[in-house]
């Protein structure tokens, strides 16, 4: 069973990647030998992200040695959050909110598609993944896309896979990943 779930994630990651060696991520190239947020400050569909990451004070950190996962929400997927969540989560006294939203994003690792399969596989279709922010999250297979679900049953999708960074690795996804209520 292992192969065939293996297969499976290897090409649904790959193939919404436009370009599985450099990919273009919000209209921008992307390069690995940038770091995460010097490559996500050119993405034009992760302009909330950058927001967000400065306004919580973790440029520094994600542009430190690493390595990390970041899975990377789009403008749209915070726009897809309740009306003013996004502007009051903006503001300084929300900092330790929005910080513990955000690194729920991040995983100490760099855990590339096929490293996430593998888990996904020897966890017999799904795997448990710890964050820097202490929130657990699942990674599953829904046909061949792989959702990433947070503690509160909300599944985002991966979008773009692999995108390699000089201090780890991001993955696009379609939604807002959010801490136990």
């Amino acid at each position: 069973m292992r192969k065939p779930i293996l297969a499976t994630l290897a090409a649904g990651l790959i193939a919404t990647s436009a370009y599985a060696m450099n990919p273009m991520v919000g209209g921008a190239e992307m390069f690995p030998d940038k770091n995460i947020v010097d490559n996500a400050v050119n993405s034009k569909d992760h302009t909330t992200l950058v927001a967000a990451v400065k306004a919580a004070g973790l440029v520094e950190t994600l542009q430190g040695a690493g390595p990390f996962t970041v899975f990377a929400p789009v403008n749209a997927a915070f726009d897809a959050l309740p009306a003013g969540t996004v502007d009051t989560l903006l503001k300084p006294e929300s900092k330790d909110q929005l910080t513990r939203i955000l690194t729920c994003h991040v995983v100490p690792a760099a855990a590339m598609a096929a490293d996430v399969g593998k888990m996904i596989a020897d966890g017999s279709g799904m795997a448990k993944i710890k964050t820097v922010g202490g929130c657990e999250l699942t990674a599953k297979l829904n046909g061949d896309k792989v959702n990433i679900v947070d503690e509160n049953g909300n599944a985002a999708t991966v979008t773009i896979a692999d995108v390699k960074q000089s201090n780890g690795v991001i993955h696009v996804i379609d939604k807002v990943l959010l801490p136990k209520s």
